[in-house]
């Protein structure tokens, strides 16, 4: 991703970025199996040009995937303006989810274990609560506005 940027008052390591905006033009005029094929490119390329953790990408990963599942899924059955914002709304929700758990369960833990910071894992529902939850919700809704 070329332009990202943290906001103010979550933690800097998450950053936002429009990336997911074209994997979703591409599931909803190809279908998901393009923007599920988007999405891994995209972070494919992130993780081997930025040399970074695999977490981050891991990440990102399993939240556009998860929010183009379900906008789409959503949205597939009646395509409607009304169905597709439904779509994106829930979509967003079950990103936040997702990704809460995820983080909670593995990301965090593996982040913390590969970067040698015990204080993530003493952290765990902090760091849930007051970043990882807002962040995704502030992603979905920015994200979700663009596509529209």
């Amino acid at each position: 991703t070329f332009i990202k940027f943290p906001l103010p008052f979550l933690p800097p390591y998450l950053t936002i970025d429009f990336s997911d905006a074209p994997a979703l033009l591409a599931t909803f005029t190809l279908g998901p199996v393009a923007g599920l094929l988007v999405e891994l490119i995209k972070n494919l390329l992130n993780f081997f040009f930025n040399l970074s953790d695999p977490v981050g990408p891991i990440a990102n990963f399993l939240a556009g995937a998860s929010l183009l599942l379900v906008s789409y899924g959503i949205y597939r059955n009646n395509q409607s303006t009304k169905h597709l914002i439904l779509g994106l709304i829930t979509g967003t929700i079950v990103m936040t989810i997702v990704l809460a758990v995820m983080n909670y369960f593995v990301l965090l833990p593996l982040y913390g274990m590969i970067m040698n910071l015990t204080d993530i894992a003493n952290n765990l529902k902090l760091i849930i609560a007051a970043g990882i939850i807002p962040f995704n919700i502030i992603k979905g809704a920015l994200i979700s506005i663009i596509f529209i």
